[in-house]
């Protein structure tokens, strides 16, 4: 239970990168007073947690209704965390589109859009949900276990998100650069990870399992 736990968390926490989230979080809402920063990071950290907790009830479900298998979105998944592992590591945190973030800019409630998506409950994130959910079948209470760890990563997240301005001031751009390079470096090597048991499993199975019919 514990070694599930362990992975849960640093692979989530390495994915939503709260310490490069902070001054992203703070440049959305820096013209907003204390009380409206608080109730915007509040809907972020409750919405995502919505979107976590639902791909890893109904995400292996819905992968089966579309055909394909589990073996085969793991593969998938550790190529969309290695993309964003170079992205961290050569520091190009674009979680979003230019034309998304053009949006955020005249909406009002940035709480939903961007931060709990994409930035938050992103791809890589949802791709890590569900991968660590299908790992947990092997043990006991195994996915309560994965999903209590998104819930502590989340609330990691949310209390930076809530010391952003002391945290990006201490920190500086050269620090959390250094941070989100080393998240990055771990990132990369578990997106390989990811990648090689995937294709593993994927070469153990019979064909019609493989392309998950």
């Amino acid at each position: 239970m514990l070694p599930l736990f362990v992975k849960a968390f640093l692979t989530l926490f390495v994915v939503i990168d709260p310490v490069g989230l902070a001054p992203l979080y703070l440049a959305l809402v820096s013209d907003r007073t204390p009380e409206e920063q608080t109730q915007i990071a509040t809907r972020a950290i409750v919405v995502s947690a919505g979107i976590l907790v639902v791909f890893g009830l109904t995400g292996a479900y819905v992968l089966h209704f579309l055909g394909i298998s589990l073996e085969a979105f793991q593969i998938a998944a550790g190529v969309l965390l290695f993309k964003i592992a170079l992205d961290m590591i050569f520091v190009q945190q674009e979680r979003e589109t230019e034309a998304e973030a053009k949006e955020a800019e005249v909406r009002q409630d940035v709480s939903v859009f961007p931060l709990a998506i994409p930035l938050i409950a992103g791809p890589g994130s949802l791709a890590s949900i569900l991968v660590l959910s299908r790992e947990s079948a092997n043990y006991y209470l195994g996915l309560a276990v994965v999903l209590g760890a998104a819930g502590v990563v989340l609330l990691l997240a949310y209390l930076l998100l809530l010391l952003s301005r002391p945290l990006a001031k201490g920190l500086g751009q050269i620090g959390i650069n250094v941070v989100t390079r080393v998240l990055g470096v771990l990132l990369a090597a578990l997106a390989v990870q990811y990648m090689m048991d995937g294709l593993l499993s994927l070469l153990q199975l019979p064909p019609a399992q493989a392309f998950g019919t």
